[in-house]
């Protein structure tokens, strides 16, 4: 269902426009209950509102539902900010207004996603209060009419948005099934510290077992490179893959055969999320750094700072150490990325499991149109220990 569904593995699908268009009440109708609050009252709706759904027969997907584009004050600002981060992240916009059709905010909006590669799909509501039809022909995007507040034309809109949906978000690139075939066995290094969630695993290993298993081969779990050492003798068969956590990654080469494919969970989010290419060319920046350089450090989500936090200390500590210079630090979290990327020598992001692979792309591409080099944490660690070249050969990119 999709409550179950990872974060990141939904599609993200925004609604945006004037306050009082009926934003809410088309969520609510598309949902088929009572999600957002419904008045006549202009900006009604503040923060964005999402709603995780089961979108037939699109699947899981999250609806949000946003602050008028056009509200007004003080307060209002912050509202529009907050829409704007929401555009960021859609992987398809609702562009919705009434009965008084397209002007000049719908115009802005339409820039923005067109700018930012968001489909949209343009939602004429309130068809009960007029019988014009608007001319899109011009614009170049589907379009459909509806009565949020009758629940007209639902079904009409949910085909669209099947139909925009882009194909590269219906086909997402493989984890790793294509790299393994079935009846091959994978040791997934796995290890258990104070950084691990209390009772399970971390998002992007539980999917990439998954993926093995969807591949009719064995997932062999271990939390070391100690533990592999102790079961390689006992293997009939070499694994054909060994997969580590990246904070592991130098310990595990130094016992890992070189004929055994090796390569790391964040390696393979790096391809499943973004640009694999971009990102390998990213991490072999770092090592041209020069003394005070500025690096941002941007996870897509937030959460409690320990002592040994993998983004605030362990990786800047270790860049330090390698490069044997002083380096500045910054940090983005959660839905912020900063605007004046130029700032920074290197952005070093996270592998992104909590992110739509669109939501990925769309900073990676911010990167590089600012010629900013972009890497992502598991090959950042990987090239400040010497071994990056190694656990990117599965993919075909060393040197």
């Amino acid at each position: 269902m999709a409550e179950t569904a990872p974060r990141g593995e939904r599609l993200n699908i925004g609604l945006f426009g004037r306050r009082n268009v009926g934003k809410s009440s088309l969520l609510n109708a598309l949902c088929g209950q009572q999600v957002s609050i419904v008045s006549d009252m202009a900006g009604t709706t503040t923060d964005a509102v999402s709603k995780i759904y089961e979108l037939i027969p699109v699947g899981p997907v999250t609806f949000f539902d946003t602050a008028g584009i056009d509200d007004l004050g003080n307060i209002g600002e912050l509202r529009i900010a907050a829409t704007r981060k929401i555009i960021n992240k859609a992987d398809i916009a609702l562009l919705v207004t009434d009965e008084k059709g397209i002007g000049e905010f719908e115009n802005k909006l339409m820039d923005t996603f067109k700018s930012l590669r968001v489909p949209f799909i343009l939602v004429f509501n309130k068809s009960d209060l007029t019988s014009a039809v608007s001319d899109t022909s011009a614009l170049s995007c589907p379009s459909v009419r509806v009565c949020a507040s009758a629940g007209k034309n639902m079904d009409e809109l949910k085909q669209l948005i099947k139909d925009t949906i882009p194909e590269h978000l219906k086909n997402a690139p493989a984890l790793v099934r294509d790299l393994i075939q079935a009846r091959q066995t994978v040791v997934c290094i796995a290890p258990i510290d104070s950084s691990a969630p209390k009772g399970r695993l971390i998002l992007p290993q539980v999917q990439v077992i998954r993926d093995i298993l969807d591949a009719n081969a064995y997932a062999y779990v271990i939390q070391n490179e100690k533990d592999f050492q102790n079961i390689l003798p006992d293997m009939k068969r070499p694994p054909a893959l060994v997969v580590t956590d990246s904070q592991l990654i130098r310990q595990v080469a130094g016992v890992v055969p070189q004929d055994i494919p090796l390569t790391t969970f964040s390696t393979l989010f790096a391809r499943y999320k973004g640009d694999l290419a971009l990102l390998y060319a990213g991490a072999a920046q770092l090592k041209k750094l020069n003394e005070n350089d500025s690096v941002l450090i941007a996870e897509a989500c937030s959460h409690h700072v320990q002592d040994d936090d993998i983004a605030r200390v362990k990786m800047p500590n270790l860049i330090k150490k390698a490069l044997g210079k002083n380096i500045r630090f910054e940090w983005s979290a959660g839905c912020d990325f900063p605007v004046d990327l130029e700032r920074f020598k290197v952005v070093i992001h996270c592998g992104g499991c909590m992110l739509s692979r669109l939501e990925t792309l769309r900073r990676l591409n911010e990167c590089a149109r600012r010629s900013v080099p972009v890497t992502n944490f598991g090959m950042a660690l990987s090239a400040m220990q010497g071994v990056l070249e190694r656990v990117v050969q599965p993919f075909g990119l060393s040197s």
